[in-house]
């Protein structure tokens, strides 16, 4: 069995302070304990029954209790983080017992094992709060999607948030091409199609390609790839649990993966260039988007044509009105010269995403890269 006693130190500061504590002297929950932990990829601190001092119950991140050392812990400080693990359905003591130790859950095993693996998991990675997760997606195509994705991505950055940027659209023919990165090496989506469960959000960010102070996950140029839904799901929820913020490309056909995509979206911003025939199409693509994501924006992008302006089109599509994009002067000039979207501060794709940002993040406490 593997562990460290609780009073030894471990070999760093970080991993004493993400190392679980186990307090159980029943051997065969211990060896299933150990067991879960590793799979979280966690060595956790052992204590047989008893505490030798205050330090590892109160400054471990998440304690796991055996309920056969739950009487004898009931009179130590209350602390949040605590669980109660036992094996006994149909003993209702082990609730009182769980009251009396303060705990947050009492969990069974082995019913309880994939919840307890993922509690443990995000104590390793130093899970905080989620990013602000915001999709991009074109009423029609050539509206702008990706480039509006681009600049929002590379703005969340320039303000020190840890930012992730993902092209949920297989047939857009990669996104790292926008950003000047198709030869940076890294992992794009093909490697992620047989995952399931749990991504560890920390080594997913570690194997992306790093472009422009982010991250990006892009398909390749190889033969098209199928991502089965749970891997896309799987995925997503490792780069929301690694906080700042993930800015994700849709495509505009909603099939299952992109589904999953979708529901894990705080906010989508559906971008509709103001001409008549875009309102039309956008009318069709929010229709299917709005029966899997509650909150979507429209983006008006200018210059506004054909006796519509920014508010008439957002009443038009029945949605919120995100803002409009007027022109971006020189914008095709500098992607060919290799720049990328919203490179400029001073341009007005760049102010929009700003202004975005500055509504949307503060509020979240993102955490900075």
């Amino acid at each position: 069995m593997a562990g460290t006693n609780a009073s030894g130190q471990s070999e760093s500061g970080t991993e004493q302070c993400r190392s679980p504590l186990i307090v159980t002297e029943d051997e065969e929950l211990l060896d299933d304990l150990l067991r879960l932990c590793a799979a979280a990829g966690s060595a956790p601190e052992v204590a047989h029954g008893t505490l030798s001092g205050s330090s590892g119950w109160e400054g471990a991140p998440l304690v796991l209790v055996g309920d056969d050392c739950a009487a004898r812990l009931a009179g130590v400080p209350r602390r949040p983080g605590v669980l109660l693990i036992g094996r006994d359905l149909d003993d209702p003591g082990v609730w009182r017992r769980g009251v009396e130790l303060g705990a947050e859950h009492v969990l069974f095993l082995p019913d309880a094992e994939t919840w307890l693996v993922d509690r443990v998991a995000d104590v390793v990675e130093g899970t905080g709060g989620q990013a602000l997760t915001v999709g991009v997606i074109g009423g029609r195509g050539g509206a702008g999607a990706s480039t509006l994705a681009c600049a929002l991505a590379l703005s969340a950055a320039r303000a020190g948030h840890r930012t992730m940027l993902i092209d949920g659209d297989p047939l857009g023919g990669g996104i790292d091409v926008l950003l000047g990165g198709e030869a940076v090496d890294g992992l794009r989506w093909p490697a992620f199609a047989q995952s399931q469960g749990r991504v560890a959000a920390g080594a997913l960010e570690e194997s992306l390609p790093a472009l422009h102070a982010l991250r990006v996950l892009s398909w390749d140029r190889g033969s098209p790839v199928t991502i089965p839904s749970a891997a896309a799901r799987s995925v997503l929820a490792a780069a929301r649990r690694r906080g700042g913020a993930v800015v994700v490309d849709l495509p505009r056909r909603v099939d299952e993966p992109a589904a999953e995509v979708l529901a894990q979206l705080d906010v989508g911003l559906l971008v509709v260039p103001a001409e008549l025939r875009a309102v039309a199409a956008a009318h069709r693509v929010s229709s299917r988007v709005r029966m899997v994501l509650g909150d979507l924006r429209v983006v008006v992008r200018g210059p506004t044509g054909d006796g519509l302006d920014d508010e008439e089109i957002a009443r038009l599509l029945e949605l919120p009105l995100a803002g409009e994009l007027p022109p971006e002067p020189g914008l095709l000039a500098a992607l060919a010269a290799g720049e990328p979207p919203g490179a400029s501060e001073r341009g007005p794709l760049a102010r929009f995403c700003t202004d975005f940002w500055g509504r949307a993040l503060p509020a979240r406490g993102s955490a900075a890269a």
